[in-house]
């Protein structure tokens, strides 16, 4: 019997749970490790942060779920990991040994490279967690009660561009419905090269389209923008030409700004020896596993993606949902091929669907596979990609709660129109 221990509990850590227990002999234990002891479905916080959704529409306690499917729960932050030892060490000193080890930790905040930025004691809000959405929609209420310029955007090192274009298009939507979005300008501030990068190098017209949509929602805008600093009501951003030199310096005011920050790895993750790169992602092979540990494995956005190519302001790979699950499907493939004392042998395809909401409308993309050159890349604006959000989300939520991760019907649908977890 092995013990297989999951550290994190969100996308990917919920998923893998549920797939190796199916997947697996039920004589191995299964634990996961979080520090929340709820799940939150991360793609709905742009809607709680202008006031859409309430907390308890978009998480749920993770225990009695993973109970029914006889996997055990430890809501608690680990301190550190032994991988000479097969151990953690959590926040409450306790001791877990593992077999193997997931690694899905999502990422660190990292707030403190940008003097002034964040919810916690700096200037600016965020979506990435519930808590943020929560205070950040606090900010937005009293940004309509005393409306002024607001800025959106996504710092130097962004990975995860998306819910910046989400949140500034339902941010001007919400203020409409409020009838006061005269009374505020919107910048949107973006380290990407131009609008429509996404950190992918484009997908499709994702360009011309997204330009477009700016300019009709009276968005203005500033690419290759590293953000020096945040002070109340300013912030001071350096605008770079495509040779990487400062051309502009802005001093941009504003009542409200909700800016992506950059992501490093966990603590706990990034200072296990040779684990991680530089900025504390985990290195692994073809097969999701540990460039340095056989029994730990990887996904999703803790694990180290190169930059699809060099941009002048830093920008980051975004790791998306899909993405993530096919991760997640190779990792159970490969251990459990490891655990029968075979060779792993899958390998995740890292397509990619995402569906950004627009407020009243939405756009849409599919990229096979999501690092370029693809095989497919296509974009597509229309109100059924809002339906489809407020659809997925409700269907993804219940995928967490009753323990399916692929219903049968999911898989013969993605799979008509070409798109596999695995190559």
């Amino acid at each position: 019997m092995a013990h297989i221990v999951i550290l994190g509990a969100g996308t990917g850590g919920m998923a893998a749970a549920y797939e190796l227990r199916h997947k697996l002999d039920k004589s191995h234990e299964i634990t996961v490790i979080n520090e929340r002891d709820y799940f939150q479905f991360v793609p709905s916080n742009p809607w709680v942060a202008v006031g859409w959704r309430d907390s308890e529409e978009i998480s749920f306690k993770i225990s009695p779920h993973l109970q029914k499917h006889n996997i055990n729960f430890i809501p608690q932050a680990v301190d550190t990991i032994s991988p000479e030892n097969n151990s953690l060490t959590l926040a409450n000193s306790e001791t877990v040994n593992y077999d193997h080890l997931l690694i899905m930790t999502g990422p660190k905040l990292a707030f403190d490279e940008v003097e002034g930025s964040g919810p916690n004691g700096g200037h600016t809000q965020s979506v990435c967690s519930l808590p943020h959405a929560l205070d950040s929609y606090k900010n937005f209420e009293q940004l309509c009660e005393d409306p002024g310029p607001v800025i959106v955007g996504a710092m130097a090192g962004a990975s995860c561009f998306g819910p910046a274009y989400e949140y500034a298009f339902i941010l001007n939507k919400e203020l409409q419905n409020r009838k006061i979005r005269d009374k505020v300008p919107m910048t949107f501030v973006t380290s990407e090269p131009y609008i429509g990068h996404l950190g992918l190098g484009g997908v499709g017209d994702s360009k011309s389209m997204l330009e477009s949509e700016l300019r009709a929602h009276h968005i203005k805008w500033i690419c290759n923008a590293k953000v020096s600093k945040v002070e109340e009501g300013i912030m001071y951003v350096d605008e770079h030409n495509d040779s990487g030199e400062v051309i502009k310096q802005h001093e941009l005011p504003f009542k409200h700004s909700m800016m992506l920050p950059a992501f490093k790895g966990v603590d706990c993750v990034a200072n296990v020896p040779d684990l991680c790169n530089p900025r504390g992602f985990v290195k692994i092979d073809n097969y999701q596993r540990s460039m340095a540990y056989n029994n730990i494995w990887s996904a999703g956005v803790c694990i180290a993606i190169a930059p699809t190519e060099v941009t002048p302001v830093p920008t980051g790979v975004p790791k998306t949902g899909y993405m993530i699950e096919s991760m997640v499907t190779a990792i159970v493939e490969n251990l459990d091929a490891v655990l029968k004392g075979e060779e792993p042998e899958a390998q995740a395809t890292w397509n990619a669907i995402c569906l950004a909401d627009m407020g009243d409308t939405g756009a849409a993309f599919v990229a096979i596979p999501q690092i370029p050159p693809r095989n497919v890349s296509w974009f597509k604006k229309g109100k059924w990609v809002h339906l489809a959000k407020v659809a997925f989300e409700k269907y993804f939520i219940r995928k967490m709660k009753t323990g399916n991760p692929e219903p049968f019907y999911e898989k013969q649908l993605l799979k008509m129109i070409g798109i596999e977890r695995l190559k």
